[in-house]
């Protein structure tokens, strides 16, 4: 077998066999397949595709060339969630008890974040003494007893696809969704869950922007997970403007906590319960979504929600009197209101640059080798729809920097006014369940 005649099927629309598609990964992985014809290979499929068979395939040998997890020593079926991300994403950390507490085993691999704000460990980290450096063993026992940890992401899973997107990211190549999908799904499949259930954001704080590009995302990874054996689903969410109103690493715990407890933002409970009901009707806690969402609701109302995530929290070193006592969180020094300049209605939110703001806080990091301020981030006071007052706060700005003006000039570029009411975008785009 020789890379360029595959290279060459490929640039001619011709499928690749599931051979031919291990020997590329294997070949890429090893070092025997050089950078420059793997580069090419990704330029032939971001112009002529792959079918689904090709995904599938794709995604397995990304699975293979690394190590996996073996979550067997796990009683039930695990259910997994993926996000494509966003802006105050916290529904990892309301959703992980929330199923948890109905008796799905959530057995969560995760990672730190680079951008906005920290990935879901950074924010987990607000909670002083926990940690994610558990031995495999304790981390089953954890799930198996509590029916929910979080370990950090293993260093050797799925190679290939690190690889391969720190090489499509210089060779633009990153928007194909063959590729965008197979590397999603393999790093999901490698961590081992039963089921999966997708978060596809749509809109200016998302990867992908319009409708039309989530839903072909969506499906390709529905598509992949059940050809490969694994029961997937996925729903579109609209990330136009950030989800809730917590930006930031400790203020998104404390939304967290106010979300499981019934008082959280109305968006992010909503795209919680939506999420949860999916995960627990794929764990087969549920008849239906209907009976799952009627159960979450019903834990969420009897404080059992609450109760698994401080369990989850004192189980893995973590101080969970900050659940009763928010105030034990990362506090800023700085708290400051943005007011409005003029009456009328939001109409836009700007998510990814209002994420950005939180960054040039510090709540998020630029490069990897930046470091978080767990403290600092915003608090929105207004969403798009919301009639608002001239002096009114817009925004609650957490920083521990005095001086904050090219913050505040962001925000304001950032969170648009309009003489006449906007309608709220609607959350829940669709839902796919092929």
């Amino acid at each position: 077998m020789r890379m360029v005649d595959l290279i060459e099927k490929k640039r001619d629309g011709q499928e690749l066999s599931t051979d031919e598609i291990k020997f590329i990964i294997e070949g890429y992985t090893n070092n025997t397949i050089p950078d420059y014809q793997i580069s090419a290979l990704t330029m032939a499929i971001f112009f002529q595709g792959m079918n689904e068979r090709e995904r599938a395939d794709l995604t397995m040998a990304m699975v293979h060339s690394g190590d996996t997890i073996d979550l067997s020593g796990i009683q039930g079926i695990k259910v997994d969630k993926h996000s494509t991300g966003g802006v105050g994403d916290t529904t990892t950390l309301v959703l992980g008890p929330l199923v948890a507490s109905l008796g799905v085993p959530v057995a969560k691999m995760s990672g730190r974040g680079l951008g906005h704000t920290g990935g879901t460990i950074d924010k987990l980290e607000s909670v002083s003494g926990f940690h994610v450096e558990i031995e495999n063993d304790e981390f089953i026992r954890l799930v198996n007893e509590n029916k929910i940890a979080v370990i950090g992401q293993s260093g050797n899973l799925t190679p290939a696809d690190k690889k391969l997107y720190a090489l499509r990211d210089v060779t633009a190549t990153v928007d194909s969704i063959p590729l965008i999908a197979s590397s999603i799904m393999s790093k999901k499949i490698a961590a081992g869950a039963d089921a999966i259930c997708l978060d596809v954001k749509t809109g200016s704080g998302a990867f992908m922007k319009t409708l039309d590009d989530a839903r072909e995302l969506a499906k390709a990874m529905v598509n992949i997970g059940n050809n490969v054996g694994r029961k997937t689903m996925a729903i579109i969410s609209d990330m136009s403007q950030p989800l809730g109103f917590a930006i930031g690493n400790a203020l998104e715990v404390k939304e967290a906590v106010d979300t499981l407890r019934g008082h959280g933002p109305e968006d992010l409970t909503e795209l919680c319960l939506t999420l949860g009901s999916y995960m627990v009707y794929l764990g087969g806690k549920a008849s239906s979504t209907d009976e799952a969402r009627e159960k979450l609701k019903e834990v969420i109302a009897n404080g059992k929600a609450l109760e698994t995530f401080k369990t989850f929290l004192q189980s893995q070193g973590g101080d969970a009197s900050v659940v009763d006592d928010p105030s034990k969180l990362p506090q800023a020094e700085y708290q400051v209101e943005l007011p409005s300049l003029e009456d009328g209605y939001i109409s836009e939110i700007v998510a990814d640059e209002i994420g950005t703001a939180a960054m040039m806080l510090g709540a998020g990091r630029a490069t990897k080798e930046s470091e978080i301020d767990l403290a600092v981030g915003l608090v929105l006071q207004k969403k798009i729809g919301d009639q608002v007052k001239k002096g009114e706060s817009l925004v609650t700005i957490y920083s521990n920097q005095e001086n904050i003006d090219e913050v505040k000039e962001k925000l304001y570029q950032n969170i648009k006014i309009s003489s006449q009411k906007v309608a709220a975008p609607k959350l829940i785009q669709e839902e796919i369940t092929l």
